[in-house]
């Protein structure tokens, strides 16, 4: 049995910078990425569009709980990046606790919309107002994302190497330090 503990979950807004921060995080700890929405499009041969579109949000929702029922049996440590909808069910923030340590991604409104603004493949900014509708979902979503989180990190106005110092400082992972640790 592996020490669920040393996963690292990063959850948040879209825009936040869970999949670029995932990344970053794999290379310098040198751990893999899983990412539940890639996962997903792979498992099921669509993009997560399709699978909207043809099965509906809730089917969807169903396939996030089922990996990360999956994921709770994988072996080794790894970097594990979420959907921004995933932490919305109750059932997958009791699983994302059991998984590792979650790191809330933080992010303003004002953000999300300046980083996605050119982005034609987000429903959300097809609205009419899409700032009216990202602050919504924040309003929404955040209290979801700070309870399920044992972390908080702010990323506005960071660089992603900012961010990145920032999770493994909190985190405690710094792997040099663990491999100067273990060769005295």
């Amino acid at each position: 049995m592996r020490d669920r503990n040393n996963n690292i979950i990063l959850t948040g807004f879209m825009g936040s910078g869970k999949t670029t921060a995932g990344i970053r995080l794999s290379y310098r700890l040198r751990l893999p990425l899983l990412d539940t929405d890639k996962w997903i499009e792979k498992e099921e041969g669509r993009t997560i569009s399709e699978i909207f579109a043809l099965q509906g949000e809730e089917t969807f929702r169903k396939m996030e709980t089922s990996a990360l029922k999956i994921l709770l049996e994988l072996e080794g440590e790894q970097i594990i990046s979420t959907g921004g909808g995933l932490p919305m069910r109750e059932e997958n923030r009791e699983l994302l606790k059991k998984l590792g340590t979650v790191v809330f991604l933080r992010i303003k409104p004002e953000t999300v919309y300046e980083r996605l603004k050119g982005d034609n493949t987000r429903p959300l900014l097809k609205k009419a107002d899409p700032m009216k509708e990202i602050r919504r979902l924040l309003e929404l979503r955040n209290p979801v994302y700070q309870e399920c989180a044992d972390i908080t990190v702010d990323v506005d106005g960071k660089d992603f190497e900012e961010i990145i110092s920032e999770i493994i400082d909190r985190t405690g992972k710094n792997k040099e330090t663990d491999h100067e640790n273990t060769s005295h």
